[in-house]
């Protein structure tokens, strides 16, 4: 039987997610209305330079992880320019790398991701047509990607449109606030909340995290 696939044209539309999501919840319709039309950002230029940045940026805050992001970066691009490929990353001396401030740990995440993409185990043209559950299943098989980061790659590179991390802390947060539980919501709760916003629960998501970070009227 063929592998299922995805229609390559299916990305984040933040309008008509946004006028889904009013319809479809009246309690994030107000949310919605009240931030407006979301700003994307823009995505990295390749997968392989996203999945590295997660890997870097884990357990730190950001402008530690931008430092050393840039740090590693420059070991291959010193102006700044373009990114290394995997091959470039596998050749590197592990003491360079730990130059750049890379723990161990990420040192050894970065080069089985660097891996996975130079045997072709993963590649840009296989996210475009793998489901969602597949791309994490792949990528769940990198030393150091979970599910949560694997979630967040999918939403904000591939900009695919129905994604739901039930373990994201500020989502969980902003449901607890927004729709008056007494506690933070588990994983099952946070499904039973979200079923009206499929297939837009991306964009669901990317109210919630920035209604954590303004004040919304009432």
């Amino acid at each position: 039987m063929p592998r299922p696939a995805i229609l390559d044209a299916v990305t984040i539309d933040p309008a008509r997610a946004a006028a889904h999501l009013r319809a479809a919840d009246p309690i994030l319709a107000p949310v919605v209305d009240a931030l407006g039309p979301l700003e994307l950002r823009p995505v990295r230029d390749s997968s392989f330079e996203a999945l590295c940045r997660s890997i870097v940026y884990q357990q730190l805050s950001g402008r530690a992880a931008g430092t050393i992001f840039q740090r590693f970066r420059a070991l291959y691009v010193p102006d700044g320019t373009g990114f290394p490929a995997p091959e470039q990353v596998l050749a590197t001396p592990p003491e360079m790398l730990r130059s750049a401030g890379l723990s161990r740990q990420k040192i050894a995440s970065l080069l089985s991701l660097a891996e996975h993409f130079a045997t072709g185990e993963l590649a840009e043209q296989s996210f475009e047509h793998w489901p969602d559950e597949e791309i994490i299943a792949h990528l769940q098989r990198v030393r150091g990607i979970g599910r949560w980061t694997a979630e967040m790659f999918l939403i904000f590179q591939l900009r695919r449109p129905d994604v739901l991390p039930v373990n994201d802390l500020g989502i969980n947060r902003a449901i607890m606030k927004r729709y008056g539980l007494p506690a933070m919501p588990d994983p099952a709760t946070v499904r039973s909340t979200g079923q009206p916003w499929h297939p837009h629960a991306s964009v669901a998501c990317l109210y919630l995290w920035r209604s954590e970070d303004v004040r919304l009227p009432g």
